[in-house]
């Protein structure tokens, strides 16, 4: 299943898996589905989540206690495909637990579970040599992070090796919710327009309605993260997928 923006924008929905607990990340991923997210990305819990705010990085360290592993993480991506079978599904990492586990290991169990991508957060495309083959090789959309910060030469690369989307940063910095867009992302989207047809996602600090909209002007889907683990964190756990697949339907309001 390719990776698709049935609208514009599209919305990719971030979800720490296991927190609070795989049976419920598991109902949260359907409740945003059904409610509009094209794309989940299941983010792998991290004991060192260097570039998440504190939002994210909680979240992570709850999942983590609980015992959440990549392996376990990929069984989830399994039954979200059997259970949505047109949705994008996207492995949201640090390199560390790939590794761990072997890069094409990792790969063949990932297409195995049904995933369509993977975005590896402190992979550089200046490196990815190894892990651009193992994916190919299992029929695999990698997809790469481009920063406002980086030159023409770096998007150029960016671009080239990426596939389903490019994820823009809208600013530098750790994850969180901002007030505004900032203004750094429409800059860079049209940086990256002059090097890739594929779509671009504005992710960093999405976190409602009007940045979406916002996002729509000049990218093809917004990614939502640290909004949804918030209100994860702040939801009683038997509320949480009604709470979430309410707010993934207002995003378009």
């Amino acid at each position: 299943m390719a990776i698709e923006f049935q609208k514009r924008p599209g919305i990719v929905a971030y979800l720490t898996a296991g927190d609070p607990d795989l049976a419920t990340t598991r109902e949260i991923a359907l409740a945003a589905i059904d409610n509009g997210a094209d794309v989940i990305e299941l983010g792998v819990p991290f004991s060192d989540p260097l570039a998440d705010g504190p939002v994210i990085e909680r979240a992570s360290q709850r999942a983590v206690a609980r015992g959440t592993t990549l392996t376990q993480v990929l069984g989830l991506a399994a039954e979200l495909r059997k259970a949505r079978p047109s949705a994008g599904l996207v492995i949201f990492s640090y390199l560390n637990p790939v590794v761990r586990m072997g890069m094409k290991a990792f790969c063949a169990k990932a297409a195995e579970a049904g995933v369509d991508g993977v975005l590896l957060t402190d992979m550089i495309v200046e490196e990815a040599g190894e892990y651009l083959e193992a994916m190919r090789e299992c029929g695999l959309a990698p997809v790469f992070l481009a920063a406002p910060t980086s030159p023409d030469a770096r998007l150029k690369a960016i671009a080239e090796v990426s596939q389903g989307f490019v994820y823009a940063i809208s600013r530098v910095g750790i994850t969180g919710t901002q007030q505004t867009v900032a203004g750094d992302a429409s800059e860079l989207v049209g940086r990256l327009r002059k090097f890739t047809k594929l779509p671009i996602a504005v992710g960093f600090g999405i976190s409602n309605a009007e940045h979406v909209k916002a996002v729509g002007e000049f990218a093809d889907a917004a990614v939502i993260g640290s909004a949804l683990v918030g209100l994860i964190e702040k939801t009683p756990t038997e509320e949480a997928a009604n709470v979430v697949g309410r707010f993934v339907a207002g995003l378009r309001a």
